[in-house]
């Protein structure tokens, strides 16, 4: 270590008592984080690229400092996609300080990581009050049946009005349109049940009609629209 001529004349004064960080909220337990390996929880954050045309959700499941479960949703740009897969081959088995410092291939997954590592080191994860947190595997709860992302997707002109085109239900095949022409429910197909049937040999029409559903007075509409088409 080296020190200036000014310090090395200065005289020693004693430090005062250290009581240490504060403690977090970690799991159930309180804890004085002072490295990576003290740090555990699971939690969400969301990033952004900076042109602000895509956008990523990323859930992290941590033990002892250790990244054991990554979730990677993009929302955005075509290249997102293959940028999401590459970061969760490179997110597990990382510490949340490596993973900090790791290119993560795209802009908004690397922002996603910077404000999970802020939300996590500061104690405010989604299992700081969960004794023993989550297990691993509880990230894919968030995808639910048939594990697909949850995207709502609508799109509207001025001239032609609303269209809903995804919503958590599912993929939306039509809408539902009262006399005046007010959207009062719709039909949905369920992408990940219908997937899974047909991956099970199920035929496709039949799978495609078992996981069809309805939302709102759909049966009470004057007509229906193809919100893609029409």
């Amino acid at each position: 270590m080296n020190y200036t001529g000014e310090v090395e004349k200065m005289t020693c004064v004693a430090k005062g008592a250290y009581h240490g960080p504060a403690p977090i909220p970690e799991e159930g337990k309180w804890v004085q984080a002072k490295e990576i390996k003290d740090i555990s929880g699971l939690t969400h954050g969301v990033g952004w690229c900076a042109p602000q045309q895509g956008a990523c959700k990323l859930t992290l499941n941590i033990k002892d400092g250790i990244i054991e479960e990554a979730l990677v949703e993009t929302l955005g740009c075509t290249g997102m996609t293959h940028s999401a897969a590459m970061a969760s081959e490179i997110l597990i088995g990382k510490t949340i300080l490596e993973a900090l410092n790791t290119d993560l291939v795209c802009d908004a997954i690397n922002t996603a990581m910077r404000e999970l590592f802020l939300q996590i080191v500061y104690g405010r994860s989604q299992t700081a009050f969960s004794e023993g947190g989550l297990p691993i595997g509880a990230g894919l709860e968030d995808l639910g049946k048939g594990l697909t992302g949850q995207v709502g997707t609508t799109y509207a002109t001025k001239s032609k009005g609303p269209r809903y085109l995804q919503l958590t239900e599912g993929y939306i095949t039509k809408l539902a349109l009262d006399a005046e022409d007010q959207i009062i429910g719709y039909q949905f197909v369920k992408m990940g049940p219908m997937m899974e049937n047909i991956k099970a040999g199920m035929d496709a029409n039949e799978a495609y009609k078992k996981a069809t559903g309805t939302y709102g007075r759909f049966d009470e509409a004057a007509r229906y629209i193809d919100p893609r088409h029409e």
